[in-house]
């Protein structure tokens, strides 16, 4: 399974497509700023729950900001949970005002 990744200047987002191309698994964000984007969606098909497949698209959201020097607002679950868990990355999470 490859890992897709579309951006515009408005939204952006990370996602798989089986042999079909039909999207089975996505992870969605939309842009604050121009260094600051928020995730506000997570959906992987039931077929490929238990996977990892959640983390591998958040794992690319997590290298995207790292590289885009950008900063992440989580508002969906998955990505509030990720960064409850995950002390390291904290750089990447913007920081409340």
């Amino acid at each position: 399974m490859e890992i897709q990744h579309k951006n515009t200047a408005q939204r952006g987002e990370f996602f798989i497509h089986n042999n079909s191309r039909q999207k089975i698994a996505e992870l969605t964000y939309f842009w604050n700023t121009t260094h600051q984007f928020s995730i506000d969606h997570t959906w992987v098909d039931p077929s490929l729950r238990g996977q990892g497949v959640a983390k591998q698209l958040f794992d690319a959201a997590i290298a995207f900001a790292r590289n885009s020097h950008a900063t992440i607002i989580p508002i969906c679950s998955y990505a509030v949970i990720m960064f409850q868990r995950d002390q390291q990355l904290g750089d990447v999470l913007a920081k409340a005002i």
